[in-house]
Parts: structure tokens; sequence; C-alpha cells
């Protein structure tokens, strides 16, 4: 369902400019339509640069996903019977996998409000997961040189953005108690030898309903956000 962002974001002027938007469909959300929505709200704040940025937390049908310049070499089934979707999309990386009880956070803001510097961006978006792990009673990791966080050695979330004129898109995924099968179908983020994890695997039980809050927390708190919840039909 399309997201009527001209009048949600007129009925926010009101608010204060730390005030974003929080989405949190129930069902899954096919990629095409999450990525529309984000592409709907760039352009929205690309013609109201101070508009509220907007935060959607979804969890995807089983699709892989390919960066800008993605090498198709990381792929290792054949493109013509694959299992699932292929999308190559407008983020930097190579390429990852979304499917069912994986945690999927996408923002669309504006750096001006924040820091001009991309690379601060995702040292942000790691420490927000950080922090998520962090309240489980787990210890993240980052490893110097990539961009996504480890666990014990286990790579269990995967970042990838795009910007436009210091506008975000894109984000982070979160594997809590996904099946990790289709990982072994493609080279994760280019990373040979970099085995995958999920979170479920430490704490048995754990579900993405679980994670979810946490997750909010964690991002109001790294970025200074007001939540102003909408519900939102996929």
């Amino acid at each position: 369902m399309p997201i009527d962002i001209g009048k949600l974001v007129k009925t926010s002027s009101s608010a204060k400019s730390s005030s974003a938007f929080l989405f949190e469909p129930e069902d899954l959300v096919p990629f095409e339509m999450a990525w529309a929505w984000q592409r709907e709200w760039r352009e929205a704040l690309l013609l109201e640069p101070f508009s509220p940025p907007a935060t959607w937390l979804v969890q995807h049908p089983s699709c892989y996903t390919l960066g800008r310049g993605a090498d198709e070499t990381n792929l290792l089934f054949d493109l013509n019977q694959r299992n699932f979707d292929l999308y190559r999309i407008d983020r930097g990386g190579e390429v990852t996998h979304h499917l069912p009880g994986q945690l999927v956070v996408y923002q669309v803001l504006n750096l001006h409000c924040f820091r001009l510097d991309l690379n601060w961006y995702l040292r942000q978006l790691e420490q927000v997961l950080i922090d998520v792990l962090g309240a489980l009673g787990l210890r993240g990791e980052r490893i110097p040189g990539y961009t996504g966080l480890w666990l014990e050695g286990r790579k269990v979330a995967a970042i990838g953005v795009g910007c436009r004129r210091w506008i975000t898109q894109h984000g982070l995924a979160l594997n809590v108690d996904c099946d990790l099968a289709g990982f072994d179908e493609i080279v994760p983020c280019g990373l040979r030898g970099k085995p995958i994890g999920r979170l479920v695997d430490w704490l048995p039980g754990l579900t993405v309903a679980d994670v979810q809050p946490l997750m909010i927390n964690s991002l109001a708190d790294r970025f200074s956000f007001l939540w102003i919840r909408q519900k939102i039909e996929s």
C-alpha cells in the first residue's frame, strides 16, 4: 500500500527536529515494496530536506540483493535456475540474503541534520547493533576494515547503504532466528571464509519480536529520535 508521504510530512511540521517516523509492518514485506517506500521518502526529503526522517523495521520473503557494482561471481547458483528473487539495487556492498527471521532496518534521513560523513553513519549503525546485542547479554564485535557485526567470529549482521545528496537509503540486516541455508548459495558480502551466524544459536528461543523493541530503543538513543509511530500495510 503506498505511503502518503506528503500528508505525513505536513502533519509533522510542528514536531521537533529530532522527530522521526517509525513503521513496523506486521506481515512480510516484499523487497520491491520496501525499496519503493524508501525512494518515495527520499524524494520527499530532497524537496523538503528538513522534514522528519523515516525508519522501517521489516522482514522480507526470501530474496538476494546485489549492491552497485557487485560481482556476480559471488552468486554460487545458476541465474536461470535460482530459488529466490534477485535484485540489483542502489546501495554499496556485495550480495546479501534477506529472509524471514532476519530483522531489517531501513533509514531515510538527511545527514545534514547529523554529520556529513558516511563513514560516521556506518559506524553508528554498527554501534546500534552492538547496543542491541549488549542488551541481550552478547558481545558484538567489529572487524577493522569491514562493515557489519560479528559474534564469536560469525557475521550476524550486514550493513549496506545508499546516499544521494546526503540523504540515506537502505540500512542493516540482523540474523535473529532465520534459516541460514540460503547463505550457502552466495559469498555473503563478498567475504570468503567468513561464516554467517544468527542470534538464536547463542540464545535458543529468541525471536524477531524479542529483538525488535531493543532495536527501536537503540536507534532512538543513537540518533536522538522521538518516534512518530505510523501504521502501514504491506
